[in-house]
């Protein structure tokens, strides 16, 4: 069985039709089970999982209130209560594709070495795409993410989106739970807790692959497009990093510095060729997201 992990914090507007994309999926409703954390919020997120709950009666919904702040602490709230043998991470401000729980169940059920699997994200703008957007400031902001057409084990540093993520249960019994130093807590953007495990994972060669047929659709409100949203980001995953890194080691730090240098070069370049483009809007951008992340990274 599939068990379906919701964490939400104060989406009242979208966790309706993030759980109705479920409820709609091909798979069997007997097949899985919907666990949501409601990580006190403030608004009528209840409410709304109660409407859910008289609309989809054939639904096995399983609520939750918890109390300590964080993503981390929801997410493993989640692994504490689901009943399944996979557990599968959706985020709350976005919907799935019909057949998104039929394509896990079926590759897990067929890839006994799988530990887990990632799938495509594609953002769904409530306003048009700005024009400083690039296919890299993309994936920061809306987290888009698309390996091609093909089923493709993930190597290096390449790993799924936390919002988009499915793992066996055995996972978290051989490298832990998520990290509640790391992750969101209420409106604070720290992250870094997925990349912490799939981290853990891949140094235990635990194989993760990319599933094109696992499609979230992720909701892109007009604050998300902002400066302040994006100078708030960009500098919270410098922090993420910093923290995630320490807790490893200080070598680990050190090397996630050198790797920055050379990440400014290429962003140096990649500037210069938005120029060429006659795009340097693109360019300038990508510039303020790699200074933020180094502030963040270095000042903490």
């Amino acid at each position: 069985m599939l068990s379906v992990i919701i964490c939400t914090y104060n989406r009242k507007k979208y966790i309706y039709n993030c759980l109705r994309s479920i409820a709609n999926n091909t798979l069997e409703p007997t097949q899985y089970e919907i666990v949501l954390i409601n990580n006190n919020s403030t608004d009528n997120t209840e409410a709304e999982c109660n409407r859910f709950c008289t609309d989809y009666p054939q639904v096995r919904f399983n609520y939750f209130v918890e109390t300590n702040q964080g993503l981390s602490y929801a997410r493993n709230r989640g692994i504490a209560e689901a009943k399944g043998e996979v557990l599968v991470y959706v985020d709350d401000d976005a919907v799935v594709n019909k057949d998104y729980l039929l394509t896990v169940a079926r590759f897990f059920a067929a890839t006994p070495d799988a530990m887990a699997a990632g799938g495509a994200i594609y953002p769904v703008y409530e306003t048009e795409e700005p024009e400083w957007m690039s296919v890299y400031t993309k994936a920061l902001i809306t987290a888009y993410k698309d390996e091609g057409s093909k089923i493709v084990r993930l190597r290096g540093s390449k790993f799924p989106s936390g919002g988009n993520a499915a793992y066996r249960r055995e996972v978290f019994d051989r490298v832990g739970l998520f990290d509640t130093e790391l992750g969101r807590k209420g409106t604070s953007l720290i992250s870094g807790e997925e990349k912490a495990v799939f981290d853990k994972m891949k140094k235990l060669d635990m194989s993760i692959y990319y599933l094109p047929d696992m499609i979230l659709y992720h909701i892109i409100p007009p604050s998300k497009l902002t400066k302040e949203y994006f100078d708030n980001l960009t500098l919270s995953i410098g922090k993420s990093e910093k923290l995630r890194t320490l807790s490893v080691s200080r070598a680990a730090y050190a090397k996630r510095i050198v790797e920055e240098i050379v990440k400014w070069g290429a962003s140096i370049l990649l500037c210069l060729g938005f120029c060429l483009q006659l795009s340097p809007g693109k360019g300038i951008k990508l510039l303020q997201f790699r200074f933020n992340v180094s502030k963040g990274l270095i000042a903490g």
